[in-house]
């Protein structure tokens, strides 16, 4: 099906295409973060899972955030999940493997899927089950140089998000690689972390990913 989502997710890209993951957050946090991150430029938010009460956290966001930001959970393992982001009028489904089950159940619900991937047979078995993307993870294991191997087979168009280590500093190698955005942990954010603190990490990273940014494939 045609995702109603497919457009800001390509807006993302085209603007700021960095994802912020909110592990560990609760639902009184998410307010506060949720607003310093959008006003920093951040379209794409997620909270894992195994955060607490992950679904209010994730419903929250939503409800506050104008419909320009994609809101979603990581961690995703079940297709179970999948529904349940559904219902909470979310938009993407960020995941650590590629189970290509849950990759179908997201695709036809409609969702924006980044699967994890750390080899070409995942990252091809995650394309042919419907991912709008690829999640290079763990990154700091996987480097540059992995990333640019696989770039040199994967579609030029697909986007790939490395993720694990990522700070503002070591952007440049893996864009240099083929990466067309990233995701954010916990140099961006943990949980307890100031909003003040928070402010002035998205907005390191928003400038170190403009100085770089590539240009379209």
């Amino acid at each position: 099906m045609t995702s109603p989502f497919l457009e800001p997710f390509q807006h993302a890209l085209r603007e700021l295409p960095l994802v912020a993951i909110l592990r560990g957050l609760t639902p009184a946090e998410a307010p506060g973060v949720a607003h310093v991150l959008h006003d920093a430029g951040f379209r794409l938010i997620e909270v894992p899972l195994n955060s607490p009460q992950p679904f209010e956290s994730i419903a929250l966001i939503r409800q506050l955030l104008p419909a320009d930001t994609l809101v979603g959970a990581g961690t995703v393992l079940q297709v179970a999940d999948v529904e349940r982001l559904r219902a909470t009028g979310a938009g993407l489904v960020v995941m650590p493997h590629a189970d290509t089950a849950v990759i179908r159940a997201a695709s036809a619900a409609g969702l924006i899927c980044l699967p994890g991937i750390a080899t070409p047979t995942e990252a091809f078995a995650a394309i042919a089950a419907g991912a709008c993307g690829l999640k290079l993870f763990p990154a700091e294991t996987l480097g540059p140089a992995g990333l640019r191997a696989m770039r040199a087979v994967l579609p030029p168009a697909l986007p790939v998000f490395p993720v694990g280590g990522i700070t503002p500093d070591t952007l440049k190698p893996f864009v240099d690689a083929g990466a067309r955005g990233f995701g954010l942990g916990s140099a961006l954010y943990r949980p307890g972390m100031p909003l003040e603190a928070v402010a002035a990490q998205a907005a390191a990273f928003a400038a170190a990913w403009r100085a770089l940014a590539p240009a379209e494939p």
